[in-house]
């Protein structure tokens, strides 16, 4: 077996943004005369979509709201975090992320994206960090239903990459996926991919548990090693 793709998550291993995005919904509550809770965000939002956490965090409210409606507050939500993008002198790209990206291209390893945030947030982000043409592809919030811990968004990306490069004869067994939460971990897992945890959000002793490495800054991560375990490892 061998390494053949790596499959970012975005927010939290991309960009360092939860506390745009926890700003974003704490407005949202109070829009919806509701009062903002950190420690619920943490629980119910980290490492899953807009969508899962906006339905889930009115739901434990006891607010039950129309697809239509939940549709109108995650596009709300995208249209404010884009604005607050646009308007930073610096984005808060992780360090080391594009040297990272170039490392994995100079080995020929395809790479790609699966996020639960929207395509036009990450487009955007890609864009103006100048890293868009790392990716081959990406899997965004709009393009699956279920989100992270489900593993369909990976699964996905397999799918896409093999169409678009079908001589590749891509499986989940030659994937690593790089993460931070522990959703996400649990995602890549039940893809049936190796996974890296990265401690930009969650202590590195509670990720070394859950994943085959860990590290704390991507650079940290020696990709000749992987790919010296994917040769040696059938999943």
């Amino acid at each position: 077996m061998s390494l053949k793709a790596v499959i970012f998550d975005f927010n939290g291993v991309i960009i360092n943004d939860e506390s745009i995005h926890q700003e974003l919904v704490d407005e949202m509550l109070l829009g919806e005369n509701l009062r903002p809770s950190g420690s619920e965000y943490q629980k119910v939002c980290l490492g899953r979509s807009d969508r899962a956490c906006i339905r889930d965090i009115l739901s434990l409210r006891g607010r039950v709201v129309s697809e239509d409606y939940l549709n109108k507050l995650i596009k709300t939500k995208a249209e404010a975090y884009c604005q607050r993008i646009e308007q930073l002198e610096t984005l808060p790209i992780y360090t080391g992320v594009k040297e990272f990206l170039a490392q994995i291209q100079a080995k020929e390893i395809v790479i790609a994206l699966v996020t639960g945030a929207l395509r036009n947030e990450v487009e955007l982000v890609l864009q103006k960090a100048e890293i868009a043409a790392y990716f081959s592809i990406i899997v965004a919030g709009d393009d699956i239903q279920v989100s992270k811990p489900e593993p369909d968004g990976y699964l996905l990306a397999v799918e896409r990459l093999n169409r678009l490069k079908p001589a590749l004869g891509l499986q989940p067994s030659n994937c690593l996926v790089i993460e931070d939460t522990f959703a996400g971990i649990e995602a890549g897992k039940r893809a049936r991919m190796q996974v890296v945890g990265v401690a930009n959000t969650c202590p590195f002793h509670m990720l070394q548990r859950q994943t085959n490495w860990t590290v704390d800054y991507l650079l940290e991560l020696e990709i000749e090693r992987v790919q010296e375990v994917f040769e040696q490892v059938n999943i």
